[in-house]
């Protein structure tokens, strides 16, 4: 087994031992600590939230507001905010962080890779070309080239400008 030493991460793990119970990301809505959270955007039936668990630099998740587990249990006003969200959120991205592309997709089920099955969302990672190199060949490893919080307060001061 190899080991990385990202002692930054302890907080997480500290903090997800205190919160057991119930839903992340309802439990992030309702504290209404956004920089801690890293809730970037709110919205009335939906909000975007930093991955903590990145596949690449700038990877996002948007969310209903409401814990549903399907895209058809959702309102047309909750499905309409949802993917104007989505695509302002990719508008933010854009202007931001400049990738050249993206993986955009929903995981329904823990069967299809949902980590969080029983509220539905929507993965926007952002994608350059030579951002997979050999790390994950060869040491089974992931590098992510910029801190969390690093990441959220540029996304944040970008999107605070616009709004």
């Amino acid at each position: 087994m190899q080991h990385l030493w990202a002692p930054w991460r302890v907080g997480y793990i500290t903090d997800a031992q205190k919160h057991k119970k119930g839903c992340v990301f309802c439990r992030m809505l309702k504290d209404k600590k956004d920089e801690k959270s890293q809730i970037l955007i709110r919205r009335e039936f939906s909000f975007v939230v930093l991955n903590i668990f990145p596949y690449n630099n700038g990877h996002l998740l948007i969310l209903p507001n409401r814990h549903v587990d399907d895209l058809s249990k959702l309102s047309q006003k909750e499905k309409q905010e949802l993917w104007g969200l989505l695509e302002e959120t990719k508008d933010l991205l854009d202007r931001t962080l400049k990738p050249a592309g993206y993986n955009i997709g929903i995981n329904l089920g823990r069967i299809a890779g949902a980590g969080f099955p029983g509220h539905l969302h929507i993965h926007v990672v952002p994608r350059w070309n030579g951002d997979a190199n050999f790390m994950p060949v060869v040491a089974h490893t992931k590098v992510i080239s910029q801190s969390l919080n690093e990441l959220y307060k540029l996304l944040n001061d970008a999107y605070k400008k616009r709004h």
